[in-house]
């Protein structure tokens, strides 16, 4: 009995506890589902988080469309503009460059120039002006006809140079031939007036683009000046009326001063000018870029050193002023027309010294200089002087 009681007892349980249990994971699903709701919902618009998104997605939103709103096409004239800006920035900095480029080389000419060979540092002598006459061999007869009127001679011409700064030299080179009788001859001229500059240089005819180079260096190598000029033998000039002049400039770096001109380029090849080079300046008919008369110029120092360290790379054309002209040429150089420089002999010169207004140089067109000097530069000189006094009265 009890077994069968005890079997009925437990079968009984059994409904009991699997009713019990389902109940138990019904009420844990409830509950599960209770606690877990807002996971399977639709965000609440207006749950903290989504309020703090929405304005910085409207804020990216404005900022986006302000971009596309200020983004412009491009008009044609600004971006020409900008080319044009861009263009002329280009063209001021290789000015500046090349500014810069010829400040270097006179300053590094200025220590090759301050130390000599041998180590020993060699002393310039300063001077405002060193003006190189050129004359050759056979010009004996016009340097005489130069002493005698608008050049110094003797004590004055040392009491010139150390008062007033300016250096007077016929400048010459050598003849071909060492110890020739050419070279003598000069030697005993110069022991007597003692106003030569010798040049290591070969005279002739076709060589006076090369000598003027050498006079430019010698000269450099020799005095600290302002200024220095070349002038023919063959010219009439006012020392005072030139002083003058050049004292006007003193201040500027680069100068280069005369009477400017573009004369035609000569292909011909039996003119007197022929530039054999003529093909390099265009078609025929061209003319010369703009330089200054070879009778008389005047460059500053800054551009006589840079001629004396550039020597081996400037080129020479057939004529010497154009060569000068083409040295300078890409340079920031000013070039100064002063129409003074080349007054006419004949009544040009005279009216002006008549009215006041003094001629720095004096010649004929015709003849590249005074015609006939030997004989005429005297009286060219009595009618169109400034004065034996003017040259000391002068002040810079």
């Amino acid at each position: 009995m009890k077994a069968k009681n005890g079997a009925a007892v437990a079968g009984e349980r059994r409904p009991m506890v699997s009713r019990t249990i389902l109940l138990l994971c019904v009420c844990s699903f409830g509950l599960g589902m209770l606690f877990t709701d807002q996971f399977g919902t639709t965000p609440d618009l207006k749950s903290p988080v989504v309020v703090q998104r929405r304005p910085q997605e409207g804020e990216l939103q404005i900022k986006s469309e302000d971009f596309v709103a200020k983004t412009k096409p491009s008009d044609d004239r600004d971006v020409m503009g900008e080319v044009t800006k861009t263009h002329e920035a280009i063209q001021y900095l290789d000015k500046s460059i090349a500014t810069l480029q010829m400040e270097l080389a006179a300053r590094r000419s200025t220590q090759e120039l301050l130390g000599g060979t041998d180590g020993v540092r060699k002393e310039r002598k300063k001077a405002f002006v060193v003006i190189g006459i050129n004359t050759a061999f056979s010009s004996k007869k016009r340097r005489d006809s130069v002493r005698a009127t608008w050049m110094l001679e003797g004590e004055k011409l040392k009491k010139l140079e150390e008062e007033k700064g300016i250096v007077i030299r016929f400048m010459i080179g050598h003849s071909p031939a060492a110890n020739n009788a050419l070279d003598k001859a000069i030697d005993a001229e110069d022991a007597i007036h003692h106003d030569f500059l010798r040049l290591d240089h070969v005279e002739g005819y076709h060589k006076l683009t090369a000598k003027t180079k050498t006079f430019f260096s010698t000269a450099v190598a020799s005095w600290d000046a302002d200024f220095y000029v070349k002038v023919d033998d063959d010219v009439h000039v006012n020392l005072g009326a030139l002083i003058t002049t050049l004292s006007r400039h003193k201040l500027k770096p680069r100068v280069y001063i005369g009477c400017m001109k573009s004369g035609p380029v000569l292909s011909d090849k039996t003119s007197k000018y022929h530039e054999p080079e003529f093909w390099k300046f265009g078609e025929d008919g061209n003319k010369y870029f703009r330089h200054a008369t070879g009778q008389l110029y005047a460059i500053s120092r800054d551009l006589a050193t840079y001629i004396s360290v550039n020597q081996p790379l400037l080129h020479k054309f057939a004529n010497e002023d154009v060569s000068l002209g083409a040295w300078f040429i890409g340079l920031d150089v000013e070039h100064i027309d002063d129409r003074e420089m080349c007054c006419g002999s004949e009544t040009d010169c005279e009216w002006k010294a008549q009215a006041g207004n003094v001629c720095v140089a004096s010649f004929d067109w015709r003849c590249s200089g005074v015609c006939n000097p030997v004989e005429r530069l005297k009286d060219v000189h009595s009618r169109c002087g400034e004065g034996d006094e003017a040259i000391w009265s002068t002040s810079f």
